[in-house]
């Protein structure tokens, strides 16, 4: 089985990958296009320049990498606004795809901590709409995954036919031997981490850009979100 996991920045992505990742039974990828993103699009992104030299900048070769056979099971974790019009989507067909959605709230309120003044663009909203139409698959909403891990993860792997395992729940701390480069800015949390941060809280309260940000966002999420995996614990 490979795994595409598609989320925008911010939500849980990072930590349902050290998930999957410490199954003994997958090989783990982490935002495999995001190099190529970076040069096709010339973006500028924290550690951009040190991302394009440690990570394959060439769509094609990325694309191979992900289609070819796994040992066992593949995770990949994906971002939509990674990937470019031009960019090949062909290895998804063979893909289990799952769409992970957090409230735009706490997506924008996160990521302005790392990086000031985010557009729509970075958040990945429009673009997760336009790719779950094009290769379709589950949605899981992360707040559903921290309220109850066990829970979550017992449900995900019973939909899509995965046998569910205890390793799944916690993990060592500390950087893992498949982080991207770019873990040492984006990742210091859950390398503290040895688990799913608890059940979060109220909603943060955004002002000016953030707030018209987080109401532009709001549309896609709430479309997403009625497709969403129903939990129960």
């Amino acid at each position: 089985m490979k795994i595409a996991m598609w989320s925008g920045p911010r939500n849980l992505s990072t930590a349902m990958m050290y998930s999957f990742g410490n199954r003994a039974d997958f090989d783990v990828m982490d935002e495999p296009f995001y190099a190529a993103y970076l040069k096709l699009s010339a973006t500028s992104h924290p550690m951009g320049e040190e991302i394009m030299r440690a990570h394959e900048t060439d769509p094609d070769l990325v694309a191979a990498t992900c289609a070819a056979p796994a040992a066992q099971h593949r995770y990949m974790k994906h971002m939509p606004h990674h990937m470019l019009e031009t960019m090949p989507m062909g290895w998804a067909d063979d893909c289990v795809n799952i769409h992970l959605i957090r409230h735009p709230a706490r997506v924008i309120a996160s990521y302005s901590a790392k990086r000031q003044n985010p557009t729509l663009e970075d958040i990945g909203y429009v673009q997760q709409t336009e790719l779950f139409k094009q290769v379709g698959g589950y949605v899981i909403d992360s707040h559903d995954i921290r309220k109850n891990p066990e829970a979550a993860l017992r449900c995900l792997c019973e939909v899509i036919g995965l046998p569910f395992s205890d390793t799944m729940l916690h993990w060592p701390a500390g950087p893992k031997e498949f982080d991207g480069v770019w873990a040492s800015h984006w990742y210091g949390a859950v390398h503290r981490s040895t688990g799913f941060a608890g059940a979060e809280g109220p909603l943060p309260q955004l002002e000016g850009h953030a707030a018209e940000l987080c109401a532009m966002a709001l549309p896609h999420y709430e479309a997403l979100k009625t497709r969403k995996l129903l939990i129960t614990s």
